[in-house]
């Protein structure tokens, strides 16, 4: 019994040492200094790393892209008052002609009668811009013999879809690029607007007019056309792939001392990788861009890059 009592002596004794000894190597300075390196470590690996870009103020516009056709501001169809054959032709393509000008003549005599030829006159002065008969076709009071246009003014001829259809007017700016001039622009305004909307193709026809005497804009040729559907002068402008949505929510981070703020933002017209910030963001505020996908809402951030702001 008395052997017992002295293990159990010897073993709370080693039990009071041992607790010593680790009380003295835990407030021991190369002990303190080790632990304060794992602390710092840890806290360096939540720091997530971020390009950011600043939120500028500045105008902005709304562009849509189409194709077209360029065409006479007016063309007039010529047809023959009687039904025969086309006898001779007096125009050629691009031939300037003046109103009640022969343009053609039309045999419509019949096996057993007179020979007589019919003159076919112009409607209109202008330039010819299409000749569908050739000489000896058979022609009708339907069928059109030559198409007169005037071509000191043209017009771009193309389309719009339907979700457009409120926001284009009589005076709505764009500009015309061709394919024969690359680089060269040519202003123009929306001249006419069709009152219906094709149900095939859910678009609606619009014309341009193009400036009078432009010399590098020929009927028939190719046109692309670019639009100013809505333009503003002083909004608030950001990257859009700054620009997050989950869950329904569309939401920014904004940096402000190493600090990543999930920020709730309502979005306006965007064009060429730039939309405009209606509320949520005010112009200065240094906005997340590029490591956006892995913060959450007040994460510490290290800033690798500021990139110029938006123009």
């Amino acid at each position: 019994m008395k052997k017992v009592f002295i293990i159990i002596i010897l073993v709370l004794v080693a039990i009071l040492i041992a607790v010593g000894v680790l009380a003295l190597i835990e407030y021991a300075p190369g002990f303190q200094k080790s632990k304060m390196s794992r602390s710092q470590k840890s806290e360096e690996e939540v720091t997530t790393a971020v390009i950011v870009a600043e939120a500028v103020r500045g105008p902005i516009a709304n562009l849509f892209q189409t194709n077209g056709e360029i065409v006479s501001f007016s063309s007039v169809d010529t047809y023959a008052d009687v039904k025969g054959i086309l006898a001779r032709l007096y125009v050629e393509l691009g031939d300037y002609v003046r109103i009640n000008q022969v343009i053609a003549e039309v045999d419509p005599s019949q096996p057993g009668l007179t020979y007589a030829l019919s003159p076919v006159k112009a409607r209109v002065s202008g330039t010819i811009t299409s000749l569908p008969l050739n000489q000896g076709d058979a022609v009708t009071p339907q069928i059109s013999i030559a198409t007169i246009g005037d071509l000191s003014r043209l017009q771009v001829l193309t389309a719009i879809p339907e979700r457009y259809i409120s926001r284009v007017q009589i005076g709505l700016s764009s500009d015309i690029y061709l394919q024969a001039w690359p680089g060269y622009v040519i202003p123009a305004a929306v001249g006419e607007i069709s009152p219906v909307v094709d149900p095939a193709s859910r678009t609606m026809r619009i014309k341009l007019d193009i400036p009078r005497n432009e010399p590098r804009a020929q009927a028939g040729m190719y046109a692309e056309v670019i639009l100013t559907i809505e333009e503003k002068e002083d909004v608030v402008k950001i990257p859009t792939d700054a620009v997050l949505r989950r869950f329904g929510e569309t939401f920014v981070f904004v940096v402000e001392d190493d600090v990543a703020e999930k920020r709730s933002v309502v979005l306006g017209i965007s064009h060429s990788g730039i939309v405009e910030v209606v509320e949520g963001v005010e112009a200065g505020e240094k906005i997340v861009i590029k490591g956006q996908n892995a913060l959450e809402d007040a994460t510490k951030v290290r800033v690798l890059q500021k990139t110029q702001a938006v123009s």
